[in-house]
């Protein structure tokens, strides 16, 4: 069991390890560890904007004329 849970501490420890390193980032350099952070605000906004448009192209193109039942429409 011990080895069990010893590989599950290895594992988010890999998972993690990009955190711990922004951790120590800090530490160096606080203008670099928040400008990583903006970096991905923004890359993760951008790719927001870009879903929303592309699902309002979608709702564009989607044929609405159907109902669920024959007396709705």
């Amino acid at each position: 069991m011990e080895s069990l849970l010893d590989a599950i501490v290895g594992l988010f420890e890999i998972i993690l390890a990009p955190f711990d390193a922004l951790r120590e980032l800090e530490d160096t350099s606080w203008f670099a560890a928040n400008a990583i952070s903006w970096l991905c605000i923004l890359i993760l906004v951008v790719a927001f904007v870009y879903w929303m448009k592309q699902l309002k192209e979608y709702d564009k193109e989607e044929d609405k004329t159907q109902t669920g039942h024959s007396f709705l429409g």
